[in-house]
Formats: C-alpha cells, sequence, structure tokens
C-alpha cells in the first residue's frame, strides 16, 4: 500500500511539473535579436516569479507604442544589483530587449541605461 501511494505521488508530481518547466521556454523570443528603444518608465512591477518593467516608446511620427519587458524574479535582480525602487514612473531610460517575434511591443530586458547613466544588466543574456 505504501508503495503504490508513493508510485501515485510521484506520477502527480511528474504531471504537475511539466506545465511549470514549460512556463520558462523560450520559443516566443526572436533569439540573438536586440533592439535598443528609449522611452519614459510608465510602471516597475516588482514580483515572483518575474518583474516587468511597462515602458512608453514613440517613433518619429509621434506615436506611442506601450512596452512591457520582463526580467528574473525578485531575488535574481537584486543579485544583479537592481531593487524595487530601481525605476519610478516618468524615468527616461534606454532599454535593450530581446523582442519576441510575432512583432508585439514585448520582450525580455537585456538591459537598462538609467536617467543617471548607470547600466544594469541580465547576465544570462549579455552579449
Amino acid at each position: 500500500m505504501r508503495g503504490k501511494l508513493l508510485a501515485v505521488a510521484l506520477a502527480v508530481s511528474a504531471l504537475v511539473s511539466v506545465p511549470v518547466f514549460a512556463h520558462h521556454g523560450n520559443a516566443a523570443f526572436d533569439a540573438g535579436k536586440r533592439l535598443a528603444l528609449k522611452g519614459t518608465v510608465t510602471e516597475w512591477v516588482w514580483a515572483n516569479p518575474h518583474c516587468w518593467l511597462k515602458f512608453d516608446v514613440k517613433d518619429d511620427k509621434g506615436n506611442v507604442a506601450h512596452w512591457v519587458a520582463e526580467t528574473n524574479n525578485a531575488p535574481d535582480m537584486i543579485e544583479k544589483g537592481w531593487s524595487m525602487r530601481t525605476f519610478k514612473a516618468g524615468d527616461e531610460v534606454t532599454v535593450t530587449v530581446e523582442p519576441v517575434k510575432n512583432g508585439n511591443p514585448v520582450g525580455r530586458v537585456i538591459e537598462v541605461v538609467l536617467p543617471n547613466g548607470q547600466t544594469l544588466g541580465m547576465a544570462y543574456l549579455k552579449k
């Protein structure tokens, strides 16, 4: 009986872990492509499982694209020198992202140049 219970528990654990692992896929991102975008921070979401930088980018015609770029989780970001106070709405920043393949204004942060000129990066995606 105990062996059957253990087998069921392991099977359930394996089934639950597959979607969690799949969550971290990279298929949506255009691997190796880099976009450097100058924009204005609208929101910095300090959270788990990912932090999110939201910022607006104006093109030459004045059209605004509302970008959302993900980073790692908060504890990993602290080790890279980031904090919940790194950005505030209105900050002018240059964000280098690895964009998604479908052309939407979504990506993964590679590095950010802050208003004071400091550069914060993501070690796993640096060139």
